[in-house]
């Protein structure tokens, strides 16, 4: 069975980046273990020596009052929704470090812009092989579409059953097709951070409700005299859960906007170079 160079490209462009279905998973069970023994290690807590095992998890259930004393202990005290938004913030760090190797990657080597304007000169000379030169050498996506478009732009040239209209017609679909061969690549797992600039607000909102429950719920059952420990155990579990949420929204929708910014960017520059190339052929054939 045959396989075409763009369908190659494709599988190269998909295969490209990690895989969501594979990391997010093993971040979770990371999340749940930080959650148990990280922050529920019973020196974080009062007493610890009386708390056996590397968790203080079975306390809890037993219905042990423990009482943190450090900072990582005052997070455990967040409930189970604190598993969760520790695997959201992972996520958000591990797949934006993903992001910033890959966009690098695509940036090419040297700097873009000086690549930008040096094809634009051989173009406007109509040195065609010395402007896929500067491809090779730029090897990112930049100037993988402008390599394609220059290949195609030469194949074009000598072409003699078609005339100035078609030619140009399919040079620039050749273009559009090399860009949309890259941007699989640089869009990729973009929608993670994107999902988890929202998510995390609301689940972290879930975990503020269920807090406030817990804490209405111990202002009730005291009838007149209120259990102020259980009060204050409800209330700080629904500000941590609070806090743990709004860091990781904010956080995710930073660096989604900065990595959209890098991706205009890139985009930008293959339609300044396109519009060369078009001009270019116009002018000289």
């Amino acid at each position: 069975m045959n396989v075409s160079k763009n369908d190659e490209q494709v599988v190269a462009r998909k295969a490209g980046g990690l895989n969501p279905a594979v990391i997010i998973p093993i971040i979770f069970a990371i999340g749940i273990c930080i959650y148990l023994f990280v922050l529920g290690n019973p020196g974080n807590f009062k007493d610890a020596n009386e708390i056996g095992g590397a968790s203080v998890a079975f306390s809890d259930k037993e219905g042990k009052d423990i009482h943190p004393e450090s900072f990582l202990g005052i997070i455990y005290k967040g409930g189970v929704i604190v598993p969760i938004l520790i695997t959201f913030m992972i996520t958000v760090i591990v797949f934006s470090f993903e992001r910033y190797f890959v966009l690098g990657k695509a940036a090419g080597k040297g700097n873009l812009d000086n690549f930008v304007v040096q094809v634009r000169s051989l173009l406007n000379q109509n040195k065609i092989d010395e402007a896929l030169e500067e491809c090779d050498r730029q090897q990112g996506s930049v100037g993988n579409v402008v390599k394609e478009g220059l290949t195609t732009y030469k194949a074009l040239s000598h072409d003699t059953t078609l005339n100035k209209e078609q030619k140009m017609v399919a040079l620039n679909k050749a273009i559009e097709e090399a860009t949309t061969l890259e941007m699989p690549m640089l869009e990729k797992n973009m929608m993670i951070l994107s999902t988890l600039g929202t998510v995390a607000t609301l689940i972290a909102l879930l975990g503020t409700v269920i807090g406030m429950i817990k804490a209405f719920f111990a202002l009730g059952s005291g009838g007149g005299t209120p259990d102020a420990a259980a009060l204050s155990t409800g209330i700080s579990e629904a500000l941590i859960n609070t806090a743990l949420g709004i860091g990781t929204s904010a956080v995710a929708i930073i660096l989604y906007n900065f990595f959209t910014s890098k991706i205009d960017g890139l985009t930008y520059k293959i339609d300044e170079i396109a519009m060369s190339i078009q001009q270019s052929f116009a002018e000289f054939n």
